[in-house]
């Protein structure tokens, strides 16, 4: 199984807990960056130090829950080599995985619910990633974090 860092801020504390005894169930390393408790903290301090486990190599991936999933989103995909998104179920959690190569999730605690949460985190890690024309695309994405991108876009 893999390592997986686990974040969230106080909306998402509840099914943080939750996901973590599940992953832990299932044989997965958890890192638990917090928070701990359900008092109010920011939520990009969270999505950093998920975000930091996952470059610096003590995670393969990373999970953040927040009220709606969209904060965390925003704050992980401020780091290059982040690919976080923000999936409401099982469909989502698939194409994150298969054709973006997501190596982040983000929930919503106040959108997404427990068995429907397992099951969406079920299905993102259980989901490879499909390479062929979508290695292109994650170039592209790359490219877009260096500001290099200078391709042409076909007029339709």
């Amino acid at each position: 199984m893999s390592a997986i860092a686990l974040g969230a801020d106080h909306a998402g504390f509840a099914l943080k807990q939750l996901l973590k005894v599940w992953l832990e169930g299932q044989g997965h390393t958890v890192l638990d960056v917090g928070t701990h408790t359900a008092e109010s903290v920011d939520y990009p301090d969270y999505a950093s130090a998920v975000t930091d486990a996952l470059l610096a190599g003590a995670a393969e991936r990373g999970i953040l829950v927040c009220g709606t999933g969209l904060g965390m989103a925003m704050a992980a995909n401020k780091v290059p080599g982040v690919r976080a998104a923000s999936c409401v179920d099982a469909y989502t959690a698939q194409m994150a995985r298969e054709h973006n190569d997501a190596n982040v999730l983000t929930l919503g605690a106040r959108i997404v619910k427990g068995e429907d949460a397992i099951e969406i985190v079920r299905v993102w890690l259980d989901t490879a990633f499909a390479g062929d024309r979508h290695i292109r695309r994650l170039a592209k994405l790359v490219a877009l974090e260096r500001k290099e991108h200078r391709w042409h876009v076909p007029a339709h």
